[in-house]
C-alpha cells in the first residue's frame, strides 16, 4: 500500500497557496478538470519537487445501471499515466440514469447519489469495477459518498455493503470521514459501526472536510472548516488502522492560506495523537480472515495483501482469474462479480425513477421520504446553478440578480442532458425563446453569447409551436 502522509486537494483557486504551503506530502486533483497532455503548470511544478499527484473521478458512475463508459476509463487512465500516480479513486455512486437499458430518457444527475445497499445494486456494482480495474492502468480505490436521502427496502449496512465490495473484487476503499459523519446526521447511521465493519486494512486513503447543518439537514459543503464531529470519526478510524494517507478537501469559499496550514496542522495532530485501540478486531464481525488477491484481481500490477474478516469462500475462488478469458468469466462468476442482465435493468428502472423525481418533477417514488427528495431536489437545482455561473461566467454578469431564480425555475422541469456547458446554452435557448430578459441591452448581449457557442439563431415563436407540436405526437 502506497504511504502518501497529509494531503490537500488541489483546486485552481489555491493553487499558489497549495505549492506554499510547507508538510504536504501529497494531492489529489479531480480528473474531469485536468487534459492529460496539458497539466496545470502548478501540477507540474509539485511532481518536480516530489509531490505525489492523485486523479480523483467523479463521473464514471459506477454505481449505475449500465456498463462503465470505455471512453471515462480510458481518458481517467491516461490521466494517472501523465501525473505518473500510484492510484485512482472515483466514488460508489451513480450519476446519470435512464437511456436504452429502461427505454428511457436519459437523465444525468450533475452529482454524486447513494446506490440501493441491495443484491442487485451490489452484483452490478462489483462487476463494474471488475470492468473497471480490468481496464484502468493502476489500482483503483473507490469512496463512500454523503447522502441527503435513503433507499427503502435497503438490505445492508454501509459497513456491510462496502466490506463485501472488497471481498468480491479486491478493491480498496477511500473513506471520507466527513460523509460518514454527514450520514449520521442525514440519516442516522453510526459512524463507529460502519467503522467496525469494513476492512479498515482495505483502505487506500481518507478524506476530510467541512459542511453546515440547515435545519437538522448536514450539507457536505466542503467550503466550511472541519468540524469536530468530523475530525472525532477521524480519530476513530485511525485508532483502528494507520491510515497511509489523509487528505483536507476544499471546493469552496477558500480561506487564506494560514487558515489551510493550520487545518492540516490539526488533521495531522489528530491522526498522531489518536490512541491505538487493542481491542479493536473484537468488534468487528466474525469471520475467517480472507486474503485479497485470493481470486480477486487488483489494476495495475499486485498490491499486498490484507487479511479481512469474512465468511468462507469456495476453494475455486482462489483460481488464478487471468489465464484466459474462459477461466476469466468462470471466476467471476464465481466470485459473484457478473451481474444478470435482470438485476442491472431492476437497478436502472429504479435509479431512473428516483433521478426523474429529482430532476424532472416526476412523482416521488414509493418508499422515499417527499421532504427529502425535495431537499435533494433544490440542492441538484441550486448546484447546477452554481457550476453554470462558473463555466458561463458571463450569465450572471449579463443577467445580474435575473439569473439565479430564473435558472433555478428553469431546472425544475428540465433535466440536465449533456453537460454543464450544453446546460447553460439550453438555459439561455429557454429565456431568448421566451423573450427574455425584458431589458433590450440584455437581450442582445446575451443573444450575441448564444449565437457566438451554439452557431445557431434562437427558434421564433412558430418554431416553438412546432417543437411543442411534435413532443405532444411523441408522448402520445
Amino acid at each position: 500500500m502506497t504511504e502518501l502522509g497529509i494531503g490537500i486537494g488541489w483546486r485552481p483557486e489555491i493553487a499558489e497557496a497549495v505549492e506554499g504551503l510547507s508538510g504536504v506530502d501529497w494531492v489529489e486533483v479531480v480528473a474531469e478538470n485536468i487534459c492529460a497532455d496539458h497539466l496545470p503548470d502548478s501540477l507540474t511544478r509539485l511532481r518536480g519537487r516530489g509531490v505525489t499527484v492523485v486523479p480523483h473521478g467523479v463521473s464514471l458512475g459506477l454505481g449505475g445501471a449500465d456498463r462503465p463508459d470505455p471512453g471515462r476509463l480510458a481518458a481517467l487512465g491516461e490521466k494517472a499515466v501523465a501525473l505518473g500516480a500510484p492510484l485512482v479513486t472515483e466514488h460508489i455512486a451513480f450519476v446519470r440514469a435512464g437511456g436504452t437499458l429502461t427505454a428511457s430518457p436519459a437523465l444525468e444527475a450533475g452529482h454524486l447519489l447513494p446506490v440501493p445497499r441491495t443484491r442487485d445494486a451490489l452484483d452490478v456494482l462489483c462487476e463494474n469495477v471488475r470492468i473497471a480495474q480490468d481496464a484502468l492502468p493502476v489500482p483503483l480505490a473507490l469512496e463512500n459518498i454523503a447522502a441527503l436521502i435513503a433507499w427503502p427496502g435497503e438490505e445492508m449496512t454501509e459497513g456491510r455493503f462496502l466490506a463485501e465490495l472488497v471481498e468480491r473484487t479486491g478493491v480498496r476503499l477511500l473513506i471520507d470521514v466527513a460523509n460518514l459523519h454527514t450520514n449520521h446526521v442525514n440519516r442516522g447511521e453510526d459512524p463507529a459501526r460502519a467503522l467496525s465493519e469494513l476492512p479498515v486494512e482495505a483502505i487506500a486513503y481518507v478524506h476530510v472536510a467541512g459542511g453546515v447543518e440547515r435545519d437538522g439537514v448536514w450539507h457536505d459543503t466542503h467550503a466550511h472548516p472541519v468540524p469536530r464531529p468530523v475530525l472525532d470519526v477521524l480519530a476513530d478510524l485511525a485508532s483502528r488502522v494507520s491510515p497511509p494517507g489523509v487528505l483536507l478537501e476544499r471546493d469552496d469559499d477558500f480561506p487564506p492560506a494560514a487558515e489551510l496550514a493550520e487545518e492540516l496542522a490539526v488533521i495531522r495532530a489528530t491522526v498522531a495523537g489518536a490512541p491505538v485501540r487493542r481491542g479493536a478486531e473484537a468488534e468487528r464481525p466474525a469471520g475467517r480472515p480472507l486474503l485479497i488477491g485470493a481470486g480477486a484481481r487488483v489494476s495495475g500490477g499486485p498490491m499486498p495483501g490484507a487479511v479481512l474478516d469474512a465468511p468462507p469462500v469456495p476453494a475455486q475462488a482462489s483460481a488464478p482469474v487471468r489465464e484466459a478469458d474462459a477461466a476469466d468469466q468462470g471466476a467471476r462468476q464465481r466470485l459473484g462479480t457478473v451481474a444478470d442482465e435482470g438485476a442491472r435493468q431492476r437497478l436502472g428502472l429504479a435509479q431512473a425513477s428516483l433521478l426523474s423525481a429529482l430532476v424532472a418533477g416526476t412523482p416521488v417514488p414509493e418508499g422515499f421520504d417527499s421532504r427529502r427528495i425535495g431537499v435533494q431536489s433544490r440542492a441538484l437545482a441550486a448546484k447546477r446553478a452554481g457550476v453554470v455561473a462558473k463555466v458561463a461566467p458571463e450569465l450572471p454578469e449579463i443577467l445580474g440578480r435575473e439569473f439565479r431564480p430564473a435558472f433555478l425555475a428553469y431546472a425544475r422541469s428540465r433535466p440536465m442532458g449533456g453537460g454543464y456547458r450544453r446546460d447553460a446554452l439550453d438555459f439561455v435557448e429557454h429565456l431568448l425563446i421566451a423573450g427574455r430578459p425584458e431589458d433590450p441591452v440584455a437581450h442582445r448581449r446575451l443573444t450575441r453569447w448564444w449565437q457566438d457557442r451554439s452557431g445557431n439563431r434562437p427558434q421564433g415563436p412558430a418554431a416553438r409551436l412546432v417543437r411543442v407540436a411534435r413532443h405532444a405526437l411523441v408522448r402520445r
